[in-house]
């Protein structure tokens, strides 16, 4: 954490409203857009991100950040999203349950629930990267930042950069292979 981010940290623990919506001013819409890739729906990530912000408040003279407070809160947005996830996921499952017990079936159920353990399964294989890694991917993949933007923000080197996103690619592709089948028959039926 630079000595910046520690002020706002304390003076937040300390109670000061205007370090909370400094915080708040400076983070809401791209963490508001990182939960959108994953819940797909403005409103839940909206409210994802308004009850972490809350959850920071209520908790704020018990915060403890050891790295920096972007990734602090991007990893809380994450871990609040993958939670809704399930949670929508257990829903969608009961739904499922329900309907096989004497309705017809419903192709679009099962396309949803193959398309949530597909992106389940993503997000588990993209937990399993090193730190740096991970956190490489993620700002190129969902907040769009360029190998440039991410060196600056984690104050590495742009060619450290592209060998981290390679190097997450290739994992990715070696957690993600037995699911190729799945996907592809996915978009198949989406395209059709």
């Amino acid at each position: 954490m630079d000595l910046q981010e520690q002020q706002v940290i304390a003076a937040l623990q300390e109670g000061d409203e205007t370090a909370y919506e400094v915080l708040f001013k400076n983070y809401y819409p791209r963490l508001c857009h990182y939960a959108f890739t994953f819940l797909n729906d403005k409103d839940e990530a909206e409210e994802v991100v308004q009850s972490a912000f809350m959850g920071i408040w209520e908790k704020r003279k018990s915060l403890a950040i050891q790295t920096s407070v972007n990734a602090y809160l991007y990893r809380m947005v994450r871990n609040a999203c993958l939670n809704m996830i399930k949670h929508t996921r257990i829903k969608q499952i009961h739904a499922h349950h329900e309907l096989s017990k004497g309705e017809p079936r419903h192709d679009h159920v099962t396309q949803s629930l193959i398309a949530t353990e597909l992106e389940q399964k993503i997000y588990e294989a993209i937990n399993l990267l090193p730190e740096q890694c991970r956190i490489v991917f993620q700002l190129s993949r969902f907040e769009e930042l360029k190998y440039s933007e991410i060196a600056v923000q984690l104050e590495i080197s742009v060619k450290t950069v592209e060998n981290q996103m390679g190097k997450a690619l290739k994992v990715l592709r070696g957690q993600l292979k037995d699911y190729l089948p799945i996907f592809i028959i996915f978009i198949k039926d989406w395209i059709d």
